[in-house]
């Protein structure tokens, strides 16, 4: 056979066996549903259309659209735990700069009151030093993280027990076990454990992260009518041990960090980390809109950067 003939059938065959390919994919892509095209992940989707599946844990990423502008008289309100009080001030702060026409209100009064107050339609948005419960996830609540944090305990500057403890030995501390410094190496002296109250977002991290999902119990154990850091450090005195975000106690001038395991907080492997949250309701209205969208810009992380 001449080349010229040869080249006929080379052409055909290489056309039936595309054929075959491309009629393979259509019935595979067909028969399972698979799209080669990827499709927009909906926990990404800060208004995800009705039916669509939120989130399981109730987070979502922080995709809100970073504004040009803000309507004159936008209002916000936020509320919730006393962990956040820097960064909320901060950020608020720095949103007014870039939109003086925007008016906004702060509070402290705990996680979980915020998140009643988000529910019951009373503000805008909820600081939260702990993720949603299943209850909460039920009334349309949605999260986005904000910052990183660390849970770190204190001692007062006078307190004469100058070493570190184990995560044993917090967890015996707060729950009764351990009731005297000298049974941690330190002087024979009574241990005071400061806690906080129920309503506050940082004693349910320090009760699960801590505590295993324990209560913290025992006489030694002291629990604070207000979830407050300034009204704990000023309770310390030369025989106490509390517990606060990091970025509250860490340049307090009359309170040492207690390294854990040997590792202090502004370590990786420091063992007690969480993640601190801004919560909405869905649908957002704009101002959150708006203040979520503006905590993607250079100024806003400036700002946390600044508050941490």
């Amino acid at each position: 056979m001449t080349p010229k003939n040869e080249t006929l059938p080379l052409i055909l065959a290489l056309l039936v066996t595309a054929g075959i390919l491309g009629g393979g994919i259509w019935f595979f892509t067909q028969r399972t549903g698979s799209n080669l095209i990827p499709t927009p992940d909906t926990a990404t989707n800060p208004n995800p259309a009705d039916g669509a599946a939120p989130p399981t844990n109730g987070t979502a990423a922080n995709s809100f659209p970073v504004p040009s502008e803000v309507p004159a008289g936008t209002q916000l309100w936020i509320d919730g735990s006393t962990s956040m009080a820097k960064i909320n001030a901060a950020f608020t702060n720095s949103f007014k700069t870039q939109f003086p026409s925007a008016s906004t209100t702060i509070q402290a009064q705990g996680t979980s009151k915020g998140i009643e107050s988000l529910i019951a339609g009373q503000i805008d948005l909820a600081a939260s030093s702990r993720p949603l419960t299943a209850a909460e996830q039920n009334q349309d609540l949605q999260t986005v993280p904000v910052a990183p944090d660390q849970l770190a305990f204190v001692v007062s500057v006078d307190n004469p027990y100058r070493g570190g403890l184990t995560q044993a030995q917090i967890q015996g501390i707060y729950t009764g076990q351990i009731t005297n410094w000298s049974q941690v190496g330190g002087p024979d002296q009574p241990i005071r454990a400061l806690n906080r109250p129920a309503v506050s977002g940082t004693y349910a991290t320090f009760k699960e992260v801590v505590l295993g999902g324990q209560e913290a119990s025992g006489s030694n154990v002291v629990t604070m009518e207000r979830d407050e850091t300034t009204g704990m450090l000023q309770q310390l005195q030369m025989n106490g041990i509390g517990y606060a975000t990091a970025a509250q106690v860490e340049n307090q001038q009359t309170v040492r960090m207690v390294p854990i395991n040997n590792f202090n907080p502004s370590d990786p492997a420091y063992p007690y980390q969480r993640t601190l949250y801004y919560v909405y309701k869905n649908p957002p209205n704009p101002a959150v809109t708006a203040f979520l969208g503006f905590l993607n810009t250079p100024e806003a992380q400036a700002a946390l950067q600044s508050a941490l």
